[in-house]
């Protein structure tokens, strides 16, 4: 397969800018797509017909977003230190803000499972050194009885990860590496062992960043000069280069075969040729 089997022609759109730094995109039933400007401290708000409009003030500085088996908005809040949720009466819940009675260090990207366990990663990028209290850069999940467990403590940078479809891979990427780890999955959700599937080191500034899937198993993973795209066995078919070093993406529309892409100041589009997967319950 070849990039141009994937993405349609032409380069990307920037839809929004003006932005101070981008991040954390998730397309919501109501057909809008949320994404966090994290020095801003805002959640914005983009449809096609309004543009863009601030969602949540203050946000908590947040990163990465996500929904949950309900719809709920799953936020990593770097300013608050913890993995927030929006209920559906618009209340603010703590889903985690502590290990082993230890504070977080910046919850940075986050997905839910089908059966609604969380993961997330836990880099330091929100703060201080002086400020972090855990000994490790963590991927953790959150379990059905609210309990938060440690999977992973051998990252120098966890950061973005993704499901395969099927979720028998969970993919997480370390920046501090550049590279891209696929973790076998068990099915109560654990995971065993792991195996380098993508390497990004390039000359140019750019660790491997958010990521997402396709329904083919292809990764769209935010990285130097742009998205990179990788066959589910690791081998790299091109990159979607930006004008702006992108941060993370996601897929969105009616069809899912929208890409949205963070990047630094401003908020760009693609169209691709197979869907990605979804989040959340669309009606």
């Amino acid at each position: 397969m070849r990039l141009n089997d994937l993405i349609e022609p032409g380069d990307p759109e920037r839809i929004a800018s003006g932005f101070e730094f981008t991040e954390g995109p998730v397309w919501i039933p109501e057909g809008a797509l949320l994404f966090s400007d994290i020095p801003a401290n805002r959640i914005y708000r983009w449809t096609s017909d309004d543009g863009v409009v601030v969602w949540r003030e203050p946000s908590g500085h947040a990163n990465g977003l996500t929904l949950d088996t309900q719809n709920r908005l799953v936020i990593c809040e770097h300013g608050n230190r913890r993995v927030s949720r929006i209920e559906a009466d618009g209340s603010v819940s703590t889903l985690a803000d502590r290990f082993n009675e230890k504070r977080l260090n910046s919850p940075n990207d986050v997905v839910v499972r089908s059966d609604g366990t969380i993961y997330f990663t836990d880099p330091p990028y929100g703060i201080k050194p002086e400020e972090q209290e855990q000994p490790h850069n963590g991927l953790y999940r959150i379990l059905l009885d609210g309990s938060v467990e440690l999977l992973r403590d051998d990252f120098i940078r966890p950061n973005g990860l993704a499901f395969s479809s099927g979720e028998s891979i969970l993919y997480v990427d370390d920046s501090g590496r550049r590279h891209v780890r696929g973790f076998d999955m068990e099915s109560d959700g654990g995971l065993l062992k792991s195996r380098i599937v993508a390497d990004m080191d390039h000359p140019q500034p750019g660790s491997p960043d958010g990521m997402k899937i396709d329904v083919e198993g292809h990764l769209y993973v935010a990285g130097a000069t742009g998205i990179w795209i990788f066959e589910p066995d690791g081998t790299l078919l091109g990159v979607i280069v930006t004008p702006e070093r992108p941060a993370n993406c996601a897929w969105g529309d009616e069809d899912w075969k929208s890409l949205y892409i963070t990047a630094r100041t401003s908020l760009y589009r693609i169209r691709v040729k197979i869907p990605g997967i979804q989040v959340g319950v669309m009606a």
